[in-house]
C-alpha cells in the first residue's frame, strides 16, 4: 500500500514538472543558448523554477538522475514544438492581416486613412533590412570607408612601365658603306641632288647609314597609360611615351643624344583610342590603339607599333577548346594635306601651274584564326592575315622642271614619310634637265618612293606546351609573302635609278656599270622559348633562342623589327636571349643579335642589348 502510494505521489510530481516545464522552457527564446543546468543531489540553485523543483525531488530519493535529465530533454523538445507553433501561427496572422488590409483598402472610400498595428518584431526586421541597404550602398560607392576612391575613380586603370638600355652596336669590317643609301633622311627632309657635288656627281655625298662605325647607346624609355571603364561596354584610354622623334617603332630616347648636356626627353601621344564591347565576344576600335591581329612574332609588324584606324575583332566558341576569331581593319597610313604643294608639270610642250593631287594612304587588313585548347596543359594558336598597302608604291611624275629644293613634283606626295631600311626604291621625279651657261647639269633634286607595291599574305602560330608546368615550351613561327611583288617592273625601275637602290649597289645615272635587282618577296620567323610564361615573381626565368630570314620588299620596312640588323629588311641571322625576374615587377634581360644581307653588297652588324625592366 505504500509502495502505490509513493509511485502515485511520483507520477503526480512527474505530472506537475511536466505542466510547468514546458512554459518555462518556451517562455525565453535567449535561453537555449545557455548552458542546460546541472541535475545532482549537491547542484547549486537555478535561476529556473523547474530545474529547481526537480534537483529538490532528486535530493529527496523520488527520482533518480538519469530520469531527471530525460524529464528535462522531454521538456525542452516539447518546448521546441510549442515555440515553431507560435511562428507559424505570428506569420499566419501576418499574412491574414495584410489580406485583410488590402480587401479594406478595396472597399474604403477614397481619402479613408488606415492605421495598421506593426508588431515590434517586423519593424525590428524592417530596421535591420533598411540598415544592410544603406550599408551595401555605402561600401559600393565607397561614400562610409575613409581612404578609399569614390566609385567612379575605380573604374579608372593606371598602368606604364619603364626600360633602362645598354646597347652596343657592333660592325665587321667587309661591310659596303656606300650601299646603305639613307632614303629616309632625304624623303622626309629637302630633295637631295642627284648629281652630287660636282658636274659628274659623288656617290659618298648621299647621305648613308653608318656600315663600319661600333657604337655603344645607353638608352632610356618610359610610357604612362591610362584606361577607363565608361560602362555599358565602352571604354576609352590613351598613353603617352618617351622617343627622339615621332618614329612609329620606338621610343628611345638616346642618353646623352637631342642635344646632349642632360637634355630633357620628349613625350609624344603613342595610344588614343575608344573601344566598345557590347558582348565579351565581340570588340570595335577606333583611334590609336595597339595590334588588334594575332601576330606570334615581329617579322611583319613591330610589337611596339601603334595602328591608326578602325578595327573590329570577334570570337566564337564552337565547342569546348575551339574557338575561332576573326579580324577586320581599315588604317589610314597617310592623307594628303589640304593645301598640298603647286607643281610645274612640263605637259605638251607647256608649264602648267597647279596643286598636287590628293594621294591617300591607306592599309586595309583582314584575319581568320583560331584558338585550340584540347588539353589543359596544350594552348595552339593559328591564323592566316591579308593586308592590302594601297598607294604606297611609287610613280613616276609627268615631265616637271626643278629648280630649286623648294620645288614641288606632281608624284611626291608619293614618298614614304617614315622608312628604315631594306625596301627597293625608285626615283619619283621625271626631271626636265636644264644646262647652266658653261653647258653643265643643273642640279637635279629628286625624292625617292618604294619601287614594289605591297599586298601582304602572312600566316601565324603559336604552340605553348605546359606539360612541364611551371616551366613551359612555347614555339613561335610566321611566315610572309608578298604577292604584289614583280620582279620584271622592280628590275626596271633600279635599272634607271640615278643612284643605288635598295640592297644592291648601283651606279650613278649615264654610268656604265649595270644595276641589278636581287631581292624578294618572303619572310620567316621561327623561335623557341622555354622557362616561365609569366615572369611574376623572384627569379622566374626564360630563355629564347630563334632565326629570322626577310628579302628586301616582303614587308614595308617601315613598321617591322626595329632591333634587328638595327631596323627593315634584307636581313638574315640568329638571336638568343633570356629574361630574369629580379621581383614581382622587375626584371633583367639580355639578347643577342646577329644579321647580315640576304642579298647584294656585303653588310653585316652584331647588337647586344642589355635591359632593366621595371612596370606598374
Amino acid at each position: 500500500m505504500r509502495r502505490a502510494e509513493t509511485k502515485m505521489r511520483v507520477a503526480s510530481i512527474a505530472a506537475i514538472v511536466l505542466a510547468l516545464a514546458v512554459p518555462a522552457a518556451a517562455q525565453d527564446q535567449a535561453d537555449k543558448t545557455e548552458k542546460r543546468p546541472t541535475v545532482a543531489h549537491n547542484a547549486p540553485p537555478s535561476p529556473n523554477a523547474t530545474i529547481n523543483l526537480i534537483n529538490l525531488l532528486v535530493k529527496q530519493g523520488v527520482l533518480s538522475e538519469e530520469q531527471a535529465a530525460a524529464l528535462i530533454k522531454q521538456a525542452d523538445d516539447e518546448a521546441y514544438v510549442a515555440r515553431q507553433a507560435v511562428r507559424d501561427a505570428a506569420t499566419k496572422a501576418e499574412g491574414a492581416e495584410k489580406r485583410a488590409a488590402t480587401a479594406a483598402d478595396a472597399v474604403s472610400p477614397p481619402g479613408t486613412k488606415r492605421v495598421t498595428y506593426v508588431p515590434e518584431i517586423v519593424r525590428q526586421q524592417l530596421r535591420e533590412d533598411i540598415k544592410n541597404e544603406v550599408m551595401a550602398k555605402a561600401e559600393k560607392e565607397n561614400w562610409a570607408s575613409p581612404g578609399k576612391y569614390p566609385e567612379w575613380a575605380q573604374r579608372i586603370r593606371f598602368f606604364g612601365d619603364v626600360r633602362v638600355r645598354y646597347e652596343a652596336d657592333l660592325f665587321p669590317p667587309g661591310n659596303s658603306p656606300s650601299t646603305a643609301v639613307n632614303y629616309n633622311a632625304i624623303n622626309t627632309g629637302l630633295p637631295y641632288n642627284v648629281l652630287g657635288s660636282g658636274p659628274n656627281g659623288n656617290p659618298y655625298a648621299w647621305p648613308t647609314y653608318d656600315t663600319n662605325q661600333n657604337r655603344s647607346r645607353p638608352q632610356l624609355m618610359a610610357r604612362l597609360g591610362m584606361e577607363a571603364d565608361l560602362s555599358d561596354g565602352f571604354w576609352a584610354g590613351f598613353r603617352i611615351a618617351t622617343g627622339d622623334s615621332s618614329t612609329p617603332v620606338s621610343f628611345n630616347h638616346f642618353e646623352g643624344g637631342a642635344g646632349g648636356n642632360f637634355s630633357k626627353a620628349a613625350i609624344w601621344l603613342d595610344r588614343a583610342f575608344i573601344k566598345y564591347s557590347p558582348v565579351s565576344n565581340l570588340t570595335f576600335y577606333a583611334g590609336r590603339f595597339d595590334n588588334p591581329f594575332f601576330a606570334a612574332t615581329d617579322l611583319v609588324y613591330y610589337r611596339d607599333l601603334a595602328f591608326d584606324g578602325f578595327a573590329t575583332q570577334a570570337s566564337y566558341e564552337v565547342r569546348p577548346g575551339i574557338t575561332p576569331f576573326v579580324v577586320a581593319s581599315a588604317f589610314p597610313i597617310f592623307n594628303t594635306a589640304i593645301d598640298a604643294g603647286s607643281t610645274l608639270d612640263f605637259t605638251n610642250s607647256s608649264v602648267i601651274p597647279g596643286k598636287a593631287p590628293s594621294n591617300d594612304k591607306w592599309m586595309f587588313g583582314g584575319q581568320l584564326g583560331s584558338n585550340v585548347h584540347p588539353v589543359p596543359e596544350v594552348d595552339f594558336t593559328f591564323a592566316a592575315a591579308y593586308y592590302d598597302f594601297t598607294d604606297v608604291q611609287g610613280q613616276l611624275s609627268s615631265p616637271c622642271f626643278v629648280f630649286g629644293t623648294q620645288d614641288f613634283c606632281s608624284t611626291d606626295l608619293n614618298r614614304p614619310t617614315f622608312a628604315q631600311r631594306g625596301n627597293t626604291y625608285m626615283a619619283l621625279r621625271n626631271i626636265v634637265q636644264q644646262l647652266d651657261a658653261s653647258k653643265n647639269l643643273l642640279p637635279q633634286y629628286q625624292y625617292f618612293g618604294l619601287a614594289s607595291a605591297f599586298r601582304d599574305v602572312v600566316a601565324s602560330a603559336r604552340l605553348d606546351l605546359g606539360q612541364f608546368d611551371p616551366v613551359h615550351v612555347i614555339l613561335d613561327g610566321e611566315y610572309v609573302r608578298n604577292v604584289a611583288w614583280n620582279y620584271s617592273d622592280i628590275a626596271a625601275k633600279v635599272l634607271a635609278n640615278p643612284v643605288f637602290a635598295g640592297p644592291t649597289a648601283g651606279c650613278l645615272n649615264g654610268a656604265t656599270c649595270p644595276q641589278v635587282y636581287t631581292g624578294g618577296n618572303q619572310g620567316w620567323l621561327a623561335r623557341v622559348t622555354v622557362g616561365d610564361k609569366q615572369l611574376a615573381k623572384l627569379w622566374d626565368w626564360n630563355a629564347f633562342v630563334g632565326y629570322k630570314w626577310l628579302e628586301s620588299d616582303a614587308v614595308v620596312d617601315a613598321f617591322t623589327d626595329s632591333e634587328f640588323g638595327l631596323g627593315g629588311t634584307n636581313l638574315k641571322g640568329y638571336f638568343v636571349g633570356g629574361r630574369l625576374a629580379l621581383g614581382q615587377n622587375v626584371w633583367l634581360s639580355a639578347k643577342w643579335m646577329s644579321a647580315n644581307q640576304v642579298a647584294g653588297a656585303p653588310y653585316a652588324v652584331d647588337i647586344f642589348l642589355l635591359d632593366l625592366n621595371a612596370r606598374f
